[in-house]
């Protein structure tokens, strides 16, 4: 860790220490200023390293530091949803790990992090933190080496194969990454011109000079356009590299990764469900993403993830095979859902059609004339669109789990257990009880607390919890 944390703080005192080499000139004082700088980041580490300490003292973990003040962290072992190994490159070389522990709370007290165990020491403390050291049973002491245990068993739920990587791209989360690059070095040479030695206004004068020759500036976005699919595919192969996913002693295991490699530990008696999402092009290739719905889980996009971008049909068999499958169809909603969806998706572009052709009138402005062509298109496409989004809109119950759909564009399916349900909403806007529908939400004390049926009607508002907790709506209901 002192060979660690200097290297980690490099990045952040670099434009630093280049400002004070450029505004000291290249001076004695100014390489005494710099050697400073960086002496304090080893003195750091140094303190850092040795005023760090955790402990096991009985079913709770304690994480103390002391410099000039004393802080002691106690998280008991009850709390803790789940674990999260990590290996970036530098601790990779080192053998060493850094381990974070969520504790499902709010705010930025719901993580703590052992960051230097050794890659040994975080697998022997994974089953003891997720309450796998036996009931009654002692934690072992931290400070001495554990005894050989007996491996626990792994199960293979699913290894993705590397060419699935090559749906990557589709999920559109990595495709603007040309655009984010772009945008960073504008974004540094605004703010470090002068310090970097060609001037505050340089990067304002060469989008001047494109401005001025539009045919390079069209060359250039159209550079970024046709990088976005290889720069997103690339992005999308290093953060899922190799994933794997686990059954092992009780709890999922999900290994992803190429430059720094992440194990995610969820103790399978806290999962309740899980969330399948299409993207309207993942749709058309025939491939979907799943997350894990976990309760007291925080950052659950990411650590809930169950499967990257893979076929659908895997999706669902693995969804099954590690939580439990779902055996029901999904039921329709009623047709005003679907003329609420049309309304939607073509009106607003009508109206913004029929100013613009008032405007040609009062203008005869030729630029009126295309916006009012391109409102007329959003308008014919948001036909197909509203008509999608119906037939998206879904709920039903197999007797073990309910499940509910909606969305077009990103369409998501939640299937959740029956016992996670710990409440019901009802909802209605004016315009839904104009329309007689309502939107009906599931309270679920797990991903994200609730999950909702749009545009139902009501007597499926009414139906639904009573077939799926009958106990607790009867008295309620006038039969």
């Amino acid at each position: 860790m002192l060979l660690i944390d200097p290297v980690r703080m490099l990045p952040s005192l670099l434009l630093p220490l280049v400002g004070v080499l450029v505004v000291g000139g290249f001076s004695g004082r100014s390489y005494l200023w710099a050697a400073l700088g960086l002496v304090g980041t080893v003195v750091f580490a140094v303190v850092r390293w040795l005023t760090f300490r955790y402990d096991f003292a009985g079913d709770r973990l304690e994480i103390k530091r002391s410099l000039i003040s004393r802080s002691v962290r106690t998280i008991p072992l009850e709390r803790v949803r789940g674990v999260d190994v990590s290996t970036p490159p530098m601790h990779r070389l080192l053998g060493l790990a850094v381990l974070k522990i969520d504790t499902g709370a709010s705010g930025g007290d719901g993580e703590a992090t052992l960051d230097g165990v050794t890659l040994r020491e975080a697998e022997r403390l994974k089953p003891i933190l997720l309450r796998r050291a036996g009931a009654g049973a002692e934690p072992q002491d931290v400070t001495r080496e554990a005894a050989p245990e007996q491996e626990p068993v792994e199960h293979v739920i699913v290894a993705v194969p590397r060419r699935w990587l090559l749906y990557g791209p589709l999920s559109g989360a990595y495709l603007f990454t040309p655009f984010a690059l772009a945008g960073g070095a504008v974004g540094l040479a605004f703010q470090w011109g002068d310090e970097l030695g060609f001037g505050r206004n340089a990067a304002w004068t060469a989008g001047e000079w494109l401005w001025e020759h539009p045919s390079l500036l069209v060359a250039a976005a159209v550079l970024l356009v046709v990088a976005m699919p290889f720069v997103g595919g690339v992005m999308y192969a290093v953060f899922n590299w190799n994933f794997r996913l686990t059954r092992r002693d009780g709890y999922l295991v999900a290994e992803r990764g190429l430059i720094n490699r992440r194990s995610v530990s969820l103790e399978s008696r806290r999962v309740r469900g899980y969330e399948i999402a299409e993207g309207l092009a993942e749709r058309w290739a025939g491939v979907a993403r799943a997350w894990a719905i976990v309760t007291g889980l925080g950052d659950s996009q990411t650590r809930g993830q169950l499967l990257p971008v893979v076929p659908r049909p895997v999706v669902f068999n693995v969804a099954g095979d590690a939580i439990g499958p779902y055996h029901a169809p999904l039921r329709r909603h009623p047709p005003v859902a679907r003329n609420r969806r049309l309304f939607r998706a073509i009106a607003p572009w009508l109206v913004v059609a029929a100013v613009a052709a008032a405007l040609i009138w009062a203008t005869a402005s030729p630029l009126w004339w295309v916006l009012m062509v391109l409102a007329l298109i959003m308008a014919a496409v948001g036909i197909p669109l509203g008509i999608d989004r119906y037939h998206s809109l879904g709920h039903g119950y197999d007797g073990v789990r309910l499940a509910v759909r909606s969305g077009s564009l990103r369409r998501a399916q939640a299937v959740v257990e029956r016992r996670a349900v710990v409440g019901w909403r009802l909802r209605q806007t004016w315009f839904q009880r104009r329309a007689g529908v309502l939107t009906m939400i599931a309270g679920v004390g797990a991903g994200k607390g609730g999950y909702s049926a749009i545009d139902v009607s009501e007597a499926q508002a009414t139906a639904f919890p009573s077939e799926v907790t009958p106990e607790w709506l009867a008295p309620f209901l006038d039969r």
